[in-house]
């Protein structure tokens, strides 16, 4: 009889995850898709109210989590957050910003805020995670979410495509680094999510039609386009696959 290969693993059971930004919306998703596969998953954000309720509800679904506040800006802090507890599995980089509007008007303040969060910050994130991976020998995978905009541009997003070309650049650099130690580094790339935070900008028709006309599957993304994508990155089914950007964009970067 002919034997046939076997899946890798979708599931990630016995494994820890840490999701930053994880208060609600495309966050809150990816700790449930994670925790929903297995994992011990926690939940963090400054918001300690938002995280708590998330990780109520992700215990109620029967998931296992737990909720830690933590400004990710925090440099000291967060040093001390990875000190304090042993390696994570998986990390997810999830907290960012945009502040969307013409490169001539965009402020140092502007600069800083934007830059500072979506690529500052996750860089000693990952290197605060990825200290404990190594010191513990355990390898896994680091989860950087980015953007479609980080392989296009887009009006009036100067700030927030330089942070996510930015990004993608990190996770391949980060994926040549630490590969000998079995720790993989991968983005995912949504496009527009709507969420509670962006929900308001879709009620523009015009910007909604905009968007529309770009994405080849003529929908808004959900946050559960993205809860495979996690799913499938921090589990062995990926076990080759480092350095490089799951792109989940209907289609808008394919033209």
């Amino acid at each position: 009889m002919t034997a046939l290969p076997v899946t890798p693993s979708f599931r990630l059971d016995g494994r820890r995850a840490l999701v930053t930004g994880a208060g609600r919306g495309i966050g809150l998703a990816l700790a449930a898709a994670l925790a929903e596969a297995g994992a011990e998953v926690t939940l963090v954000a400054r918001s300690g109210d938002e995280i708590e309720a998330g990780a109520a509800a992700i215990r109620k679904a029967g998931g296992n989590a737990r909720a830690a506040a933590l400004d990710v800006s925090n440099l000291a802090a967060v040093a001390d957050f990875f000190a304090e507890r042993p390696a994570f599995h998986v990390l997810v980089n999830n907290a960012g910003t945009n502040r969307p509007k013409p490169m001539t008007d965009v402020s140092e303040a502007d600069y800083d805020a934007v830059l500072d969060l979506n690529l500052k910050s996750t860089f000693f994130v990952t290197q605060a995670c990825a200290r404990r991976m190594l010191a513990e020998r355990s390898g896994g995978s680091l989860i950087h979410i980015g953007s479609q905009m980080g392989h296009v541009g887009g009006p009036n997003r100067s700030l927030y495509c330089a942070s996510k070309w930015a990004l993608e650049g990190m996770s391949k650099a980060l994926a040549l680094d630490l590969a000998a130690h079995g720790i993989r580094s991968n983005t995912i790339a949504p496009t527009f999510i709507e969420t509670p935070m962006t929900k308001p900008f879709f009620e523009d028709a015009a910007f909604r039609s905009s968007v529309l006309d770009k994405i080849k599957l003529g929908r808004i993304g959900k946050v559960e386009d993205l809860m495979g994508a996690v799913v499938y990155l921090a589990a062995n089914a990926s076990a080759m696959v480092t350095g490089t950007s799951l792109i989940v964009d209907g289609g808008w970067t394919a033209e």
